[in-house]
């Protein structure tokens, strides 16, 4: 790690501050988080891809950790959250970057990649399957498959769902867990079954592939700012759609990477069956390719960190030379 500190900034965006870590000097990934989380969460993809010779930066996301966070649940939709990012990248003087997101933040990531074409260049979306605005909205799908009272974003999209998150330690500590590879099978979050829920206690203090550095980190974050804020992404979702009525069946055209654990709970969804390469190429031509992960849940960035490592920067060293240098 020596040669490469790492440097903390608030910068302003769009009227906004935002909390932004980078490391290293040269082309630009920026780091997209999901929920609960930080921009803590990329510590070990900073570090591999500034020791080969690119500049991380990863941004605390709206309604988390240090960045601007309003309560009012309209002031997340993919309009401003891709704002955002359009605003860190121009307080940070950066013309264009790649994308690496992660839950929420593979999301907003694959938003901005139809959005904003000129300053996105490519993307790897973690545990996010690419799913450009279609036709139906994917809550509208879950409801016509009777998912409505079972599924577990309904319920957090609730105004008091925050008050179900109990203290921050003991639901940061069960959703790591529970949605990560750990439990025994049959046992692990389950998002259509209501028993198998998140935030039941878990088993254990922290799991054997969690940095407890970044554990105390994200626990002590949600401790002091709440879950409220962060939960707004799901409350925003429908107001998301109707926005990006006019990308409707917009591929992503810019090269794309797709990385998922076989035992996220979200693979539940796939209905009948995982997409296919081919198939996800009909929604993202340029995909290079997908890499599913065995024996890894929801945490892909941590549960396999060397893996997901690897991956990112074969991706990106493969397809920086077609961006014309035009990184920086």
């Amino acid at each position: 790690m020596h040669g490469f500190p790492i440097r903390h900034a608030q910068v302003q965006a769009n009227s906004a501050f935002f909390h932004v870590i980078e490391q290293g000097e040269g082309p630009v990934i920026l780091f997209c988080h999901g929920f609960p989380d930080t921009a803590q969460t990329w510590r070990s993809q900073m570090r591999a891809v500034a020791e080969a010779g690119y500049r991380a930066v990863a941004v605390d996301m709206r309604g988390f950790g240090a960045s601007y966070a309003p309560a009012d649940a309209s002031l997340y939709t993919a309009l401003h959250t891709v704002g955002d990012l359009i605003g860190v990248l121009d307080a940070l003087d950066i013309s264009s970057a790649i994308l690496v997101g992660h839950d929420w933040g593979a999301d907003v990531a694959q938003r901005a990649m139809v959005i904003r074409p000129d300053r996105f260049r490519a993307i790897v979306s973690l545990s996010i399957p690419i799913h450009p605005r279609g036709s139906t909205n994917f809550y509208d799908d879950l409801r016509k498959r009777g998912l409505q009272k079972r599924f577990y974003a309904f319920d957090l999209m609730k105004q008091d769902a925050a008050s179900r998150f109990g203290p921050a330690e003991d639901a940061v500590r069960s959703i790591l867990y529970w949605l990560s590879g750990s439990p025994l099978p049959g046992t692990g979050w389950d998002p259509t079954d209501p028993d198998r829920h998140m935030l039941r206690a878990a088993p254990v203090g922290v799991p054997d592939w969690a940095d407890p550095d970044y554990v105390r980190h994200t626990v002590a974050e949600f401790a002091r700012t709440g879950f409220h804020a962060g939960l707004n992404y799901y409350r925003a979702s429908q107001a998301t759609f109707d926005l990006m009525a006019p990308y409707k069946d917009m591929p992503i055209r810019q090269p794309s990477l797709y990385i998922w654990g076989a035992d996220d709970g979200l693979c539940q969804l796939f209905h009948p069956a995982p997409p296919t390469l081919d198939e996800l190429r009909q929604s993202a031509p340029g995909l290079v390719d997908v890499v599913r992960l065995e024996g890894v849940g929801h945490w892909v960035q941590h549960e396999a960190r060397d893996r997901v490592n690897a991956e990112i920067l074969k991706f990106v060293d493969t397809i920086n030379p077609s961006l014309g240098g035009d990184l920086q």
